[in-house]
């Protein structure tokens, strides 16, 4: 009996448990409408990516913890001196100090608006995003970067404001357990594994 791949670091090396895949090879592909004669063989190739979130690794597991983190240069020699980064950069861009980790999550209640948007009826392969996808970027009030993401629920408009919303229940520790939903939204109304 198999079960689910699982990946775990012990003494700084990956350990891999489980099937990742299952491989089928050389199945006989046989025509149905012509006596079953023999087609072809099944070749499948498959391939288990193993990505490390390195320095970031805080960032997408606060995010199952309904906490938004950013970064912030306290390099006192950097033009970007105070600066807070998001989306979540491990080093300033300007001066490549390591950044100090904070949390900015009320900062993002309290100030994020939409700065522009795009709305896509299609999306491209793999998206397991409900279409169509409201994808926003996002502004804070004194942060000089803007966060592309995605409206939950809503119509988006530039400079509405909207509150960040977290994927706590099953959390996929990926980008896509951030969303945002229009200010005002009633907590009854988000979907199922969402909250504020």
């Amino acid at each position: 009996m198999s079960s689910y791949g699982r990946v775990q670091v012990k003494d700084n090396k990956y350990r891999f448990r489980g099937d990742f895949h299952r491989l089928e090879q050389n199945m006989p592909i046989r025509d149905a409408d012509h006596g079953w004669k023999l087609m072809g063989v099944t070749k499948p190739r498959d391939m288990t990516y193993v990505h490390s979130y390195g320095g970031e690794a805080i960032f997408f597991e606060s995010l199952s913890q309904g906490k938004l983190m950013a970064t912030k240069c306290e390099n006192p020699a950097c033009e970007a001196n105070g600066s807070v980064f998001q989306p979540f950069r491990i080093h300033c861009p300007d001066c490549l100090s390591k950044c100090t980790v904070i949390d900015m999550t009320d900062l993002a209640k309290e100030t994020a608006t939409i700065h522009t948007f795009m709305v896509c009826e299609r999306s491209g392969a793999f998206s397991v995003l409900d279409k169509p996808i409201k994808f926003i970027n996002v502004e804070f009030e004194n942060v000089p970067t803007i966060l592309f993401s995605y409206l939950l629920l809503g119509e988006p408009q530039i400079g509405m404001r909207v509150l960040p919303v977290f994927k706590i229940f099953n959390p996929t520790y990926t980008i896509l357990d951030l969303s945002w939903v229009p200010a005002g939204t009633k907590v009854g109304s988000l979907p199922e594994g969402f909250s504020f």
